[in-house]
């Protein structure tokens, strides 16, 4: 007979593979400072200390390059949000407490690099970037904020779900993110961040997956209600969503990634279409997660049609006018 436990009888029982999840972690990461990834020669006064203003023409990056990275930076910097947030859901005591508050160390030094390297290189506007920022952190975070209805996370299972898939979408932003700025510090800096995304995925993957063997219906309900709303944290970032179609046809992250990369891989780690452990109820909601899958598909073929269409009349408007150039 499959288990309903509560919040608080999960994570009692979740305590040993937290302490596992931990070690593993630290044997698996490795240290870095933000400082070895920023080109300080590069930089020089902004007008303030008599130096220039920032001017788009010395931005090394192209648009869909800043674009991408100003969105994760911003991203990153609401983690005091998501610090409450996970701190809340899951517990700061014994080993609980030991990963919140070191996840929170990590996550925080990805912001301070990312913004030491768009300043220094002034790759971005710095007014406006520091606008944005007060503007993001102030709003906070929730996901019931997107406008997509009540989505908010209810429980901890519905967390650790939601963790769980946003650490690989965010690895998978962040590698892209690296390759579209076509410079090698930058890359560097972002394959780097990539690697704790993904070792962060996997601690909170574990976890979810322990928690799905211990009470499978209501992780499963969890599982499907996350995915079925799923929203980036960035979605509360000013233009956040001309920005991501900006992104999504500039390949950092798609339709098609989202499935592939992020929401297939993780269901077959859990074995979730192969598991026999559901009660009716369990099995309604993987039923109503295949449902969505179905329809993440046809979204992503739909997309890829529309991106090659866009991307065909891209390069005919730009030979036209490399042409007239000529004349």
């Amino acid at each position: 007979m499959t288990r309903l436990l509560t919040d608080p009888e999960l994570i009692a029982e979740l305590e040993p593979i937290v302490e596992a999840g931990l070690n593993q972690h630290f044997a698996a990461t490795r240290d870095w400072s933000p400082h070895d990834y920023v080109p300080w020669s590069d930089g020089s006064n902004y007008a303030a200390l008599g130096g220039s203003a920032w001017e788009l023409e010395r931005s090394p990056l192209s648009e869909l390059a800043r674009v991408a990275m100003v969105t994760n930076l911003l991203t990153e910097d609401n983690l005091p949000s998501y610090h409450r947030a996970v701190a809340g859901y899951f517990t700061v005591d014994d080993a609980w407490g030991t990963w919140v508050n070191r996840w929170t160390v990590e996550e925080n030094r990805h912001g301070i690099a990312l913004r030491d390297y768009l300043v220094v290189t002034r790759a971005v506007d710095p007014v406006e970037l520091e606008r944005a920022r007060m503007l993001q952190v102030t709003s906070g975070f929730s996901p019931g904020q997107q406008g997509q209805g009540d989505v908010a996370p209810e429980s901890f299972l519905d967390a650790a779900a939601y963790v769980t898939f946003q650490e690989l979408a965010t690895r998978v932003s962040h590698r892209n993110t690296g390759k579209a700025c076509e410079e090698p510090v930058a890359d560097a800096l972002l394959k780097r961040i990539a690697f704790d995304e993904n070792l962060h995925m996997i601690f909170y993957r574990g976890l979810t997956g322990a928690a799905l063997d211990l009470s499978p219906d209501r992780a499963m309900h969890s599982i499907t209600r996350i995915l079925v709303n799923f929203a980036m944290p960035g979605f509360s970032i000013p233009n956040f969503r001309r920005n991501a179609v900006k992104m999504a046809v500039g390949g950092i992250y798609d339709a098609r990634q989202h499935l592939d990369e992020v929401v297939l891989p993780v269901l077959r780690k859990w074995r979730i279409f192969e598991r026999t452990d559901f009660t009716a109820d369990g099995e309604r909601s993987r039923d109503e997660l295949g449902a969505f899958i179905e329809k993440l598909e046809a979204e992503a073929v739909k997309f890829e049609d529309a991106k090659g269409r866009y991307l065909e009349r891209a390069a005919r408007k730009a030979d036209r006018v490399a042409a007239k150039a000529l004349v």
